[in-house]
């Protein structure tokens, strides 16, 4: 089945260049010029992708990002004309996926368009892990939603939903930023090499962890390490450094 990229960009001979090179390469293609119509075209079609331009008329790039992240997973790529660390920092803070700076060949954004999608369908959890409980609360596999303990449903976007199955898989384990880098970018780690820590720190606020994490921590010199025990709610049996105990 064709995955459907939604491309939302003032330039208009952006949005020819991209929609019709992502058709030719396999992909459905929506375009849109601003951010107006943004919520009903997810409401009225299945969008697979959001490509979307941080300088946009009206409401900026940044901030629907922001508002789309609070109430979907939907993965996003950002593209922006500025192109300094800080712009990066902010985009995936506010849930972005990936961060493309213009200008740019037409090909690596396909190819990030492809590493995004093949991310999401690849840390998809066999059928057999249904959830994982820890610390109080659950992550749930198919809705890919975590629930808190007071059964708050916290919506986390692609990115964080991979990392933290990734920690969950191997609890009580140090994971180096090379490793988290490539399990969850599958590509050599880029220039901007703050982007696994940013993307933790998106985690531990979704697990109400950021103020002195004592859940998801830094190993100083080595990474990042989930403390807990977790388990699987199927089958109760727990997980330990990343292997099912038998």
């Amino acid at each position: 089945m064709e995955k459907h990229i939604l491309v939302i960009d003032d330039d208009q001979d952006i949005r020819t260049l991209l929609g019709e090179y992502l058709e030719r390469n396999g992909f459905r293609v929506t375009t849109l010029p601003d951010g107006k119509d943004l919520e009903r075209t997810l409401d009225e079609r299945a969008i697979d992708l959001l490509v979307l331009d941080l300088m946009l008329p009206g409401v900026d790039g940044l901030t629907l990002c922001r508002d789309l992240r609070a109430k979907s997973r939907l993965p996003v790529l950002i593209l922006s004309a500025r192109g300094e660390d800080v712009d990066r920092i902010v985009g995936l803070e506010m849930g972005a996926d990936d961060y493309l700076g213009k200008p740019f060949h037409p090909r690596e954004l396909l190819a990030r368009v492809r590493a995004i999608l093949g991310r999401t369908q690849q840390h998809e959890i066999a059928p057999e892990v249904i959830e994982y409980t820890f610390d109080g609360q659950r992550l749930d596999m198919i809705r890919r939603v975590l629930v808190r303990g007071d059964r708050t449903r916290v919506p986390l976007s692609g990115s964080e939903f991979e990392l933290l199955a990734i920690f969950l898989a191997r609890p009580n384990r140090v994971l180096s930023r090379d490793l988290l880098v490539e399990l969850t970018q599958g590509r050599e780690a880029p220039a901007y090499d703050r982007s696994i820590d940013v993307r933790v720190s998106r985690l531990r606020q979704a697990l109400g962890d950021s103020r002195e994490p004592r859940l998801l921590k830094t190993v100083y010199g080595e990474g990042y390490v989930l403390s807990a025990r977790v388990e699987l709610v199927r089958t109760g049996e727990p997980v330990e450094d990343g292997q099912r105990v038998r």
